[in-house]
């Protein structure tokens, strides 16, 4: 294959993959962009290479990789999600009265993109540029929840993956998959003294027109301050911001 029609068939067969909520295999890409199966293996592995695909050997099947979260993640942190998410941001902290802050996924990391605090509320860690361990954020955890399973297991295929603070946070696959299923239950994502003692953290997923989590949307506040009825209340506040926030963003329940 020349570089042209090479570069053509890769920016498929990435499409393709993004287009499936689960990891195809490789015969189905084959058949799909009416590619030889050489040819298809071929750009597997040098995506693979890349980190733009993931191999999952025990399931036969190929997905996205990391790199291609990172490249979706550097579009969301550009100027359009920015846009569309402030003003939502700026109701939120209207509503609730805490501070509150805009994520997206990079690796296994959350980056901050939008941080409205709310008068008289002290700064917090989570400024704007700030990177934290996914797994240890309400906002990390709700997008996580928000992928699919294989997704998740790609990004986190050894324990040492896991890091902990203060001994909060899961420690393995099994034990962060058993928190988002809960975080899928609940509808929301919660974490308390994982990032900073004393503050806790409802966190809610923003959805593309895929269906794919392009952010997380989350409120902070001191937990000895809040009793269960305002706690209800940030649940609700935090999941009309996702909602509204993920319909600007094309998605349709």
């Amino acid at each position: 294959m020349s570089n042209a029609p090479a570069a053509t068939h890769a920016l498929a067969l990435l499409q393709l993959l993004a287009r499936h909520a689960e990891p195809l295999p490789a015969a189905s890409i084959a058949r799909a962009l009416g590619l030889p199966r050489s040819s298809t293996y071929h750009l597997l592995t040098v995506l693979r290479d890349a980190g733009f695909v993931s191999h999952l050997a025990d399931d036969r099947r190929w997905g996205l990789g990391v790199a291609a979260f990172e490249l979706g993640s550097a579009y969301a942190r550009q100027a359009p999600l920015a846009r569309i998410s402030r003003p939502a941001l700026t109701r939120l902290v209207d509503a609730t009265t805490h501070n509150a802050h805009l994520v997206v996924l990079h690796g296994r990391d959350v980056l901050y993109v939008i941080e409205e605090r709310a008068a008289g509320r002290p700064s917090l860690v989570t400024d704007v540029g700030v990177r934290m361990p996914a797994q240890l954020t309400a906002s990390g955890l709700a997008v996580l929840a928000a992928l699919p399973p294989q997704q998740v297991r790609a990004l986190y295929p050894a324990r040492d993956d896991f890091v902990q603070r203060g001994g909060h946070g899961p420690s393995s696959l099994s034990a962060l998959r058993s928190e988002l299923a809960q975080v899928r239950r609940r509808g929301y994502a919660v974490e308390r003294d994982s990032v900073t003692e004393g503050f806790a953290s409802v966190a809610a997923a923003v959805l593309d027109h895929n269906g794919h989590p392009s952010a997380g949307v989350a409120v902070t506040y001191p937990h000895e301050q809040v009793d269960p009825n305002i706690f209800d209340l940030l649940v609700e506040e935090v999941q009309r911001a996702a909602t509204t926030l993920s319909r600007r963003l094309g998605y349709r329940d």
